[in-house]
């Protein structure tokens, strides 16, 4: 079976669907990890533009808004991402049309389940993500979302913080949007020290004394709280570290 390799650039998996798409049986992946059988096939994919270009716009003749779920598909932290995509592309050039709706399809209840996670995570942390003024007095939120959902998030929060300078931090990619007030980009941004303003120190030494004297050690209402967050989001909430 082959194997295409890409580099995990929308670009690049297009160029890997133009060159696999008439393979009986082969996987599109960008996890360079993957256990490969013994009569495994691997074929490094070159970046092309024109390629990728070509299958762009089939699939835009056949549905006209496909290419912004496949995009965001693509943010999937699912190591099976491309695949599933790929498999989502070729049914929907094999109907000619439309096949977000078509429920029957195994490849389009896995793509659907991909984006419902997406956009999921998207919306719980439009409300949850913690941000920290720092000493410069621009606005800083660290987080390790299961998605690469940065570039989703910043126009949300730009909106939000016309004024104000911020960076979203996403820790596990090490990448961050920046927002200076008029305009945000998306780039790379390895390990942080930030230190915190006086005032932020003050609220977050508040908030963990609040959240110590709500706490009732014989009623401990974590149930509720993973109810309301995901374990996985604690992290970077001053309320559950350093209470003592």
């Amino acid at each position: 079976m082959k194997i295409f390799i890409c580099d995990g650039s929308p670009v690049c998996f297009f160029t890997a669907v133009f060159d696999a798409f008439a393979e009986k049986q082969c996987l599109i992946t960008s996890d360079s990890e993957i256990q490969l059988s013994l009569d495994s096939e691997v074929i490094r994919v070159e970046t092309d533009e024109a390629k990728a270009l070509k299958v762009k716009r089939g699939i835009e003749k056949h549905d006209s808004e496909a290419i912004y779920d496949i995009l965001t598909a693509l943010r999937s932290g699912d190591s099976l991402k491309e695949q599933t995509v790929f498999e989502y592309i070729q049914r929907l050039m094999e109907r000619k049309s439309s096949v977000k709706k078509a429920y029957n399809l195994p490849e389009v209840i896995e793509f659907n389940n991909i984006l419902y996670k997406i956009n999921g995570e998207v919306h719980r942390l439009k409300g949850l993500l913690r941000f920290m003024e720092s000493a410069s007095g621009a606005f800083y939120a660290p987080y390790s979302p299961d998605n690469d959902i940065t570039e989703l998030l910043m126009p949300h929060f730009a909106e939000r913080f016309k004024a104000e300078k911020f960076v979203i931090h996403d820790l596990k990619r090490k990448i961050a949007g920046m927002y200076d007030g008029r305009e945000w980009i998306i780039g790379y941004a390895g390990e942080a020290e930030i230190y915190l303003s006086e005032y932020e120190k003050a609220f977050e030494t508040l908030w963990k004394k609040y959240y110590k004297s709500v706490t009732i050690k014989e009623r401990p209402h974590e149930k509720q709280m993973k109810n309301s967050m995901p374990v996985r989001y604690w992290k970077y909430l001053p309320e559950k570290n350093n209470n003592d």
